[in-house]
């Protein structure tokens, strides 16, 4: 039988890809661009059709199907629009699913991770859901835009510290989970990198990679809402959800750090600077 990897495209699901084909498990990619699909990862795996709003796409993506990684899409925003795909999944006696959460999540009933937690549980499908801290992407991706050309980390975290994990590193535990199902029915897993840090600490650790001096502005909310929205033209909805990411970061919920991914696979998680060095691209100024 196979694996269905959702999001196979994305920075979490390419690395479970990765994983699960080094582990000798066959794999199916599921999604709506199937050329992009193609181009990743060639004859390596199945690639299907798949979109979560349109039911008449699930058979094929659960053909031959007995372990199912389910991440919800950035653009789909309400947790009920994933019912119809994990009912689908009772159907056709999936025997683990493991969701991509978040950490805290279970004493947090705002974020749609929460619903769809529950709805799994609900519905009686097995399931390992794994909760990982903040992913080191957040820093080479969307904030690295200021790093190049500002040489300045502008993200409205105060002084509050962040346990964050590498997306390889979450991939690598979502690949764990999946490939030995039978020890990790009906568990949950929150992963984190090896410490805490604040973005004074990020911005010292950039520094030191890159040779050049990189600052953390500590911007408001509002300064880094408007400038997001207004000079970096993201979509407003995503800037919002970003900005209560930060404050709930604020409030302490993101520095918790664990063990669960040495637990899950014999290694120590990444660190930033080890991250920081590996990516160094990413924060390097264009000539």
């Amino acid at each position: 039988m196979k694996v269905l990897v959702t999001g196979a495209s994305g920075n979490v699901g390419s690395f479970v890809v990765k994983e699960l084909l080094r582990m000798g498990e066959k794999v199916v990619t599921a999604g709506t661009d199937t050329k992009k699909l193609e181009n990743m990862f060639g004859d390596k795996v199945n690639v299907v059709k798949f979109d979560f709003t349109e039911e008449m796409t699930f058979e094929d993506a659960l053909n031959d199907v007995d372990r199912v990684f389910l991440m919800r899409p950035p653009h789909i925003g309400k947790p009920q629009d994933l019912y119809p795909f994990i009912d689908a999944l009772k159907l056709f006696d999936i025997k683990l699913v493991s969701f991509l959460s978040l950490m805290g999540v279970e004493n947090n009933t705002i974020p749609p991770h929460y619903k769809i937690e529950k709805y799994i549980e609900k519905v009686g499908i097995p399931y390992a859901h794994i909760r990982p801290g903040f992913f080191m992407q957040n820093l080479s991706g969307i904030h690295s835009i200021e790093i190049k050309e500002q040489d300045k980390i502008f993200i409205p975290a105060g002084k509050s510290k962040t346990s964050f994990i590498d997306a390889a590193d979450i991939g690598l535990s979502i690949a764990t989970l999946l490939h030995e199902f039978e020890i990790y029915k009906n568990t949950a897993h929150t992963i984190t990198g090896p410490e805490a840090l604040d973005y004074y600490q990020i911005a010292e650790i950039l520094s030191k990679v890159t040779g050049r001096k990189i600052t953390y502005s500590k911007p408001g909310y509002l300064k880094y809402r408007s400038y997001y929205i207004k000079e970096r033209r993201l979509n407003k909805g995503f800037v919002n959800v970003t900005v209560a990411l930060y404050f709930m970061t604020r409030m302490g919920t993101a520095k918790e750090v664990t063990d669960e991914f040495y637990k899950l696979t014999g290694k120590k998680p990444r660190t930033f600077e080890e991250f920081a060095r590996e990516n160094i691209e990413f924060f390097i100024k264009q000539k």
